[in-house]
């Protein structure tokens, strides 16, 4: 895998560089830490209220148990560039159905010379 895209008409792989970060914030939606990416210095400070937001999505999305997505995830999560950021749609996963409909939105920027993750939200496109 190269490094990301910076091109508003093409959907990307997700760089191998960003799959550590993406998958511990992840796995903190596992673990259901009250602050997602909580001491994950590349991750901004989650605000209480997207914390909240991303754990009743996937409440809401029904008698599920989210588990760390395989490698295989990578396949399907995608990076599009917008202009000053990517936005990046990670696939997850839950016990029952394996790949759900569910996504993690998370941005990411360049931050000196290496990047900084902004978590948006857990929905279902």
């Amino acid at each position: 895998m190269g490094g990301p895209v910076k091109d508003a008409s093409l959907e990307g792989s997700i760089p191998e560089a960003w799959r550590p970060t993406l998958k511990a914030v992840v796995d903190s939606l596992v673990r259901r830490d009250a602050a997602i990416g909580a001491g994950l210095p590349p991750v901004d400070p989650v605000p209480a209220e997207i914390s909240q937001k991303c754990r009743q999505a996937i409440d809401n999305y029904g008698d599920v148990t989210l588990i760390t997505p395989p490698d295989e995830s990578w396949n399907t999560s995608v990076a599009l560039w917008f202009g000053d950021h990517w936005r990046c749609l990670v696939d997850l996963w839950t016990e029952e159905e394996g790949r759900s409909d569910l996504v993690l939105d998370v941005d990411v920027f360049e931050h000196g010379p290496g990047y900084r993750y902004r978590v948006n939200l857990v929905y279902v496109p």
